[in-house]
């Protein structure tokens, strides 16, 4: 099942896209509701079985929001989760660190989405202060159910769904502060989209396949099960320290082929295309 959140004549509706049409929740259960309002509905309790009704709006007339436009907290990111991108990244914020070091334990980090973007929306790259925004393609994850201190074997039971996200990143801005709060957190810089999948959708833990195109032009190309720390560990370590709830969003990480790292180094540009791509979820498209 595929859950959206849109605009369609100047309202913003949460609900469900089945087969072109969208199906808002006020239309589906008789009560108008947020995506963050319909996952703790459902904490933990099946899925409704929606059917299509009259009542669908063709999903080409409406313009899809990020999923969650207001994330009720900062989304929770995993860095150099891939081994090609952990070895290829040339600049390090501390300066001590071996630039092909493979993380040991996850390195965890929170960027800002207020609000996240959706797909096809246009992102201010933000020249006052960047020369160097760069592009992330990532699976994001979104917790279906309050879990604490979980065993691997529990963090299945915990996902509501999947989604993309593009962890934009001003490299310069990163390097410059010593730390990735900042650079990673620039408005619009977290679209998130274009639907989140249900976890019923797409067996676990996912092994699929991830792409970033830029203007066309594919710059990362991979597959999830390459994570180094997979989704039960993430789910299960964070768990330990910090009680994730409904509507909890979380970046995996991005494999190799960021703009920073090619030679010479490719950072987004006005009037560039950026296509965020991963198997079963869809195209998370953004106009910079």
């Amino acid at each position: 099942m595929r859950f959206a959140t849109y605009m369609y004549k100047g309202n913003e509706y949460a609900g469900v896209q089945l087969a072109d049409k969208m199906y808002s929740f006020d239309v589906l259960i008789g009560e108008k509701m947020s995506m963050l309002d319909f996952i703790r509905r459902y904490e933990g309790k099946p899925l409704p079985d929606f059917l299509p009704s009259g009542d669908g709006i063709p999903a080409g007339d409406v313009t899809l929001l990020a999923p969650i436009p207001y994330p009720f907290r900062n989304i929770f990111c995993i860095g150099k989760n891939y081994e090609d991108h952990a070895k290829e990244v040339r600049e390090t914020i501390q300066s001590n660190q071996d630039e092909n070091l493979i993380p040991q334990s996850p390195i965890y980090f929170t960027k800002t989405a207020v609000p996240a973007m959706g797909d096809g929306s246009k992102i201010s790259l933000h020249a006052h202060l960047t020369q160097k925004a760069d592009y992330e393609a990532e699976l994001g994850v979104i917790i279906g159910k309050t879990i604490t201190r979980a065993t691997r074997e529990q963090a299945a039971g915990a996902i509501f769904g999947y989604t993309v996200i593009n962890d934009i990143t001003a490299r310069d801005v990163q390097k410059k502060h010593s730390q990735w709060f900042f650079g990673k957190s620039l408005d619009g810089f977290c679209p998130i989209g274009p639907n989140i999948v249900s976890a019923d959708e797409i067996a676990f833990p996912p092994a699929l396949n991830i792409k970033c195109r830029v203007n066309g032009e594919t710059r990362q190309s991979s597959n999830t099960s390459n994570l180094i720390f997979d989704i039960p560990h993430i789910i299960s370590e964070l768990s330990q320290g910090i009680t994730l709830r409904p509507g909890d969003i979380i970046a995996t990480g991005t494999p190799a082929g960021i703009g920073h790292a090619m030679t010479p180094p490719q950072y987004l540009k006005p009037g560039d295309v950026v296509e965020c791509e991963i198997e079963k979820i869809g195209v998370l498209t953004n106009y910079f």
